[in-house]
């Protein structure tokens, strides 16, 4: 029985596939590259990637051992002198299989094999590529958190121009309402309202929309400029003495 072999035995005998791949890997080995079909390709990858792992440790050993599956004293020799010595740095992998085209008659895939360091035009463009990849200037999107950044405090300040309005509700007598008539007649500073006498802050809340009229206006411009002044401790004393409320 069978069970478990799963490999190719491509239409051989298992002498006739061990002589086959054998000539193939020193041919591979001795040319860098070879044309073949795709089944055949992935046969030898198996066959010859170990032999080349093996040549990273040259003693007599090794080369036995290698020359026990190729039988060529030339492609062991240029094994373990130019390949291994080229290929040290590389963890697998070292073949790669392209195909090319379908063969005429029997219509097989047909492929090019070679070794992956000894395709000196495809490191040459790999080698460029990564050249120009360092020269050129990265696109990333830390400009736009730079701008931003810069955007940040401008949009700080003019919130802290907004928010520097005096809060005229600490007056006594006026609310809230008062307040937001006031801030859109254009009277948002303490400095603002002491300036304006009882007549005209009469005038602008009756012109406001709401019900203004038993509010007493005449001590407004005091306290106004009691408070921005900075006289807070008069003003409260004041507030406790007034009659009136908001």
């Amino acid at each position: 029985m069978r069970h478990g072999k799963k490999f190719n035995h491509l239409g051989r005998k298992k002498g006739h596939r061990k002589a086959m791949l054998s000539n193939m890997a020193s041919s591979l080995l001795t040319h860098k590259r070879i044309f073949t079909t795709t089944a055949k390709a992935k046969a030898l990858r198996v066959y010859v990637e170990p032999l080349i792992t093996k040549s990273k440790d040259n003693t007599t050993h090794s080369r036995r051992v290698v020359f026990s599956y190729l039988q060529s004293k030339d492609a062991v020799n240029e094994l373990f002198t130019t390949i291994a010595t080229k290929v040290g740095d590389r963890p697998g992998g070292y073949t790669r299989i392209l195909k090319t085209h379908n063969r005429l008659g029997d219509n097989a895939d047909m492929c090019m094999m070679e070794l992956v360091d000894f395709n000196d035009a495809m490191l040459e463009a790999k080698a460029s590529s990564k050249k120009a990849k360092s020269g050129g200037k990265k696109r990333t999107r830390r400009g736009k958190k730079s701008e931003t950044a810069t955007k940040a405090p401008a949009a700080k300040v003019e919130t802290k121009e907004e928010s520097a309005a005096d809060d005229l509700t600490k007056l006594e007598g006026i609310g809230p309402k008062a307040a937001e008539a006031f801030n859109a007649a254009g009277i948002s500073l303490f400095a603002e309202l002491a300036a304006k006498s009882a007549d005209e802050l009469k005038a602008i809340l009756d012109a406001a929309e709401g019900k203004f009229g038993g509010m007493n206006p005449s001590t407004w411009s005091e306290q106004a400029q009691m408070a921005a002044d900075g006289k807070w401790d008069e003003l409260k004393k004041w507030q406790d003495e007034l009659d009136g409320g908001k």
